[in-house]
């Protein structure tokens, strides 16, 4: 990501300190803490292992080729029963950890030292924030997109009547498809609605951006490489890997997309609804058998690994924006990127109820999930595409289940 020359140096000279400052500090090593979590790329496990290390720490985490996705993470600490605690995910996960939806995953009572600088992304007393990235809606806004026309929405479901070719992804599963889901959504909650607390007429939206839009089948990567290809005008991607992408973009396109924190021939879609941010959380789990001082050993690694100097080298290391406002300050100083300032909706509260959104995601996203995959959303082949349903004859008490 680039920054200005101030911002790296003031980066690098706080980090420089980190290795010695925790070096100096108790070793934990005895204990090798179990760790899950969806953000677990290569790097990233090869990174944090490293680092825990040099800070008096043994830890042990599986990379995606061993668990892929949130669903995979939280499926596999509740199985073991090994788990010292988990890391990542999202509200909506977290909503479910926290209300005791699966059996085997109680958090231990605990307030990290940087409890005070994740602002509202927190769970009082067992989780707190570490990563926050979004879901985001671009467009090129030169000859290969609105030749530039400025695009502004009220809703992120007003992309079907925009006039332009946009992206879709291509199947229902994934953490990042599934933002995209909500937020399309967002614009269309009824608690009243038989049809997963959705209007009807958000689901038939739902379909439309389906329908009409473009897909790559698996040579897209998520919705960065058609925008960036110029194979659509509009396209949906996740904050968290977009600045990289953007500076890497000349090597996937022969148009690419230009500028990171400087868009020359992009812009962000101006919706006023905002977009559907996401909060990666860290919680200790209540493990059977592990003695007060290996439980000693789990909640320093928090401390540690939550703290601003070492999520600020975290930030900058993996292109991602922290919760802990330390170390956001650290990385970008005064100069927060504009993805980031996006107002969020996941956390107001949805019309009719005392949830918020990301409460009301966690409450029916089986729901949904059910209703897409029964009537056959997001198909590959366009010849395979099934036939609009018959809106108003829809069984939705069936729909809403799990198919057998």
């Amino acid at each position: 990501m680039k920054k200005t020359l101030a911002v790296l140096l003031a980066l690098v000279m706080v980090l420089s300190l980190v290795p010695a400052a925790f070096a100096a500090g108790p070793d934990y090593s005895d204990y090798t803490i179990r760790i899950y979590s969806n953000s677990n790329s290569t790097e990233r496990v090869t990174w944090l292992v490293e680092e825990a290390k040099k800070a008096g720490f043994s830890i042990s985490l599986d990379t995606n080729e061993v668990i892929s996705g949130d669903t995979a993470a939280v499926q596999a600490a509740n199985e073991k029963k090994d788990g010292d605690l988990i890391f990542g995910l999202n509200e909506t996960r977290w909503g479910q950890i926290v209300d005791g939806q699966y059996e085997n995953l109680k958090l231990v009572p605990f307030t990290p030292d940087w409890a005070g600088e994740v602002g509202e992304y927190k769970y009082d007393n067992q989780a707190y924030g570490i990563v926050i990235q979004n879901v985001l809606m671009l467009y090129r806004n030169d000859e290969l997109g609105t030749k530039g026309e400025e695009l502004h929405f009220d809703h992120w479901a007003d992309v079907i009547n925009c006039g332009y070719p946009w992206y879709r992804q291509n199947k229902i599963g994934g953490t990042t498809n599934a933002n995209i889901n909500s937020a399309m959504l967002y614009a269309f909650t009824d608690p009243t609605s038989p049809a997963g607390g959705i209007s009807i007429d958000g689901w038939k939206a739902l379909w439309k951006f389906c329908a009409d839009g473009k897909f790559g089948g698996d040579d897209y990567k998520y919705g960065f490489d058609p925008l960036n290809k110029g194979d659509v005008a509009v396209s949906e991607f996740y904050s968290s890997a977009l600045y990289g992408k953007i500076d890497a973009a000349a090597e996937g396109s022969q148009n690419p997309l230009k500028g990171a924190l400087e868009p020359e021939n992009w812009a962000l879609v101006d919706i006023k609804d905002g977009t559907y941010y996401i909060a990666e959380y860290i919680g200790i789990l209540d493990k059977a058998g592990r003695t007060d001082e290996q439980t000693e050993a789990v909640k320093a690694f928090v401390n540690w690994f939550g703290s601003a100097e070492v999520q600020a080298a975290w930030a900058e290391e993996f292109d991602s924006f922290p919760c802990n406002t330390e170390a956001a300050r650290i990385v970008y100083g005064d100069d927060i990127p504009a993805i980031y300032q996006i107002p969020n909706f996941a956390l107001t509260t949805v019309p009719g109820t005392d949830m918020t959104y990301a409460a009301y995601v966690a409450a029916n996203s089986a729901a949904w999930t059910n209703i897409m995959t029964n009537l056959g959303f997001y198909w590959k082949d366009a010849a395979d595409a099934p036939a609009e349903p018959d809106w108003a004859s829809l069984d939705w008490a069936t729909l809403t289940q799990k198919a057998e």
